[in-house]
């Protein structure tokens, strides 16, 4: 049974699910569609255009389905989507997207987690099982894939893209793309090994972050530009989905990816 404090605004064409929970002075604008079992914490905020998942949380003073803080923004019908399981926490904000960046939406996968403060700019993409720590902000159109985590503090010019399973330390710049996989940190932002923490994890064999460290120390550590290392791995490396996410993440680059810093995790860090 939906509950709808009496306290809160909720317009009466809002769709909403079975078991909704709506607290007191949330509000929740007209086209607003929202799934099963959410929960719309006091003082929270959803605006036009937001379809959501079910099982999600939206925490006191979150804001979504703000216009986007973009001058080419025209009053034109865009969204925000957002997946399953997804827990956005105080004083988060997601924008819509704009027509003008050819996507016109905003993307959040599911199973993922927006810490308080943190701000998703329009048109930005964030994959499955993503944590974005406390105060971070991804300018526009920046792409977090599956996995990923970026410390908190930590800012995102417009148009990066951070790789699937890839970490980020806190209070980072992030200028240039983060290969997936990878740990990333510093002022400037280099590469420093791989998440081999996290792939353990996630289910990864050691001799699967064997290969992954291989293939970036070719990239990284071998002298060789960007392109003739991944000429390298291409033609040296055996098939699988790890040597592909790779190299069309690295192909796909417009900014390119991050630089070295000199060192990287040891062998017996494998082990």
């Amino acid at each position: 049974m939906t509950k709808i404090h009496p306290l809160a605004t909720v317009h009466p064409n809002a769709k909403l699910g079975e078991d909704v929970e709506i607290g007191p002075y949330a509000y929740v604008d007209e086209y607003v569609t929202i799934g099963d079992r959410c929960k719309i914490l006091p003082h929270a905020t959803i605006f036009n255009y937001v379809e959501m998942g079910t099982d999600c949380t939206v925490f006191p003073g979150a804001v979504i389905g703000a216009v986007p803080q973009d001058l080419k923004f025209d009053g034109e019908v865009t969204y925000v989507r957002i997946g399953n399981r997804v827990n956005i926490r105080e004083c988060a904000t997601i924008n819509r997207g704009t027509k003008a960046s050819g996507k016109g939406v905003t993307q959040i996968g599911d199973d993922v987690l927006l810490m308080s403060y943190t701000h998703v700019a329009h048109d930005c993409t964030v994959g499955n099982h993503c944590i974005l720590v406390s105060y971070v902000g991804i300018a526009g159109e920046t792409d977090v894939d599956d996995w990923a985590i970026i410390g908190g503090g930590a800012v995102a010019h417009q148009f990066s893209k951070i790789g699937k399973h890839a970490m980020v330390s806190g209070g980072s710049k992030i200028n240039k793309d983060i290969p997936p996989y990878s740990l990333c940190g510093r002022d400037p932002i280099s590469f420093a090994g791989v998440n081999i923490v996290g792939l353990r994890r996630r289910g990864y064999t050691s001799e699967q972050i064997r290969e992954i460290k291989d293939m970036y120390d070719l990239i990284y550590n071998s002298g060789m530009n960007v392109s003739d290392a991944c000429a390298r791995i291409r033609d040296g490396f055996a098939p699988s989905e790890e040597k592909d996410v790779i190299l069309s993440f690295i192909a796909s680059s417009k900014r390119g990816i991050v630089k070295g810093m000199g060192s990287n995790v040891s062998k017996g860090d494998l082990e």
